[in-house]
């Protein structure tokens, strides 16, 4: 079933001068058809303006379609009617978690959401408990944000976001601002939100490393989507995703590398195993 649907979506910025008339348009979705199955975790790629955060904000409608349509779990986000719902189900994660907490205390921010809901006195306190162990946050629960790691703030953010037991997490370049550990720490809490809870997960993300853990890639380009498949299949296409400004995991590119020199006889590996697999297996044909 698709918990997100999009029918050709268009939306461009506009300035208008003192008149009301439109003096710029800035086509930022052009026709963007993507479709999500509940319970994928996807990667959304492209370089630094090709529309894939305009695309996140409409998943939360936080904007609305110039054109086209978009469905939440099957809700229509042109619907006001249905806009509290979409929300909801919809939980966003930005990049820079200062700009969503709120909270004096962790245990606060996470039940912000909650208490708006209007939920009974113990609903609210087990959806907290729940979610900050969920992200492993158990120990910081009284602790001030302001006092906490960039990873582990963005793992508050996501216990807020699940504390509104959502069907899916949109997360727009999440780990851009942290360390290598905080990284690590986010996309484990992300992994296991999806694998073991169900969670719908929609990464957009800079790190190929981030994206090749995902079931699937969609590449957008100047407002479009122009790839739409599997890590392995996606990153297979080194020469084409340069073009788009864009890398490759880093042993998917020595073994695209190899692959052109004749050494290896494929590139679509996305781990060092994989790559040691094929080196393996190259020396052994040579031997």
């Amino acid at each position: 079933m698709s918990i997100i649907k999009s029918i050709r979506l268009s939306h461009a910025y506009k300035r208008y001068d003192e008149s009301g008339t439109e003096i710029v348009r800035n086509q930022v979705l052009d026709g963007v058809d993507i479709q999500i199955e509940e319970g994928q975790f996807v990667a959304i790629l492209g370089h630094n303006g090709s529309g894939k955060s305009t695309f996140a904000k409409h998943l939360n409608a936080l904007l609305q379609p110039d054109e086209g349509e978009l469905y939440i779990d099957g809700m229509l986000t042109k619907d006001v009617e249905k806009l509290y719902r979409i929300r909801q189900n919809c939980g966003m994660v930005f990049q820079n978690p200062d700009n969503q907490i709120i909270g004096a205390t962790v245990e606060e921010d996470v039940a912000f959401g909650p208490e708006n809901l209007g939920l009974a006195a113990e609903d609210i306190v087990e959806r907290v408990n729940d979610s900050i162990e969920k992200v492993n946050m158990e120990k910081f629960r009284f602790k001030s944000p302001n006092h906490l790691s960039g990873g582990q703030k963005q793992r508050v953010a996501i216990a807020s976001a699940l504390a509104m037991k959502p069907g899916c997490i949109v997360l727009d370049e999440p780990t851009a601002m942290l360390d290598p550990k905080g990284r690590r720490d986010v996309m484990e809490a992300l992994r296991y939100l999806n694998h073991e809870l169900g969670i719908t997960i929609i990464l957009i993300t800079h790190h190929m490393i981030e994206a090749a853990r995902a079931d699937k890639i969609f590449v957008m380009n100047k407002g479009k989507v122009v790839m739409e498949d599997s890590p392995r299949h996606i990153f297979a296409r080194v020469p084409e995703l340069k073009e788009l400004k864009l890398e490759v995991p880093q042993v998917t590119e020595i073994a695209y590398k190899l692959m052109r020199q004749g050494l290896f006889s494929r590139c679509d590996v996305l781990t060092v195993e994989e790559f040691a697999e094929e080196f393996e297996r190259v020396m052994g044909q040579r031997l």
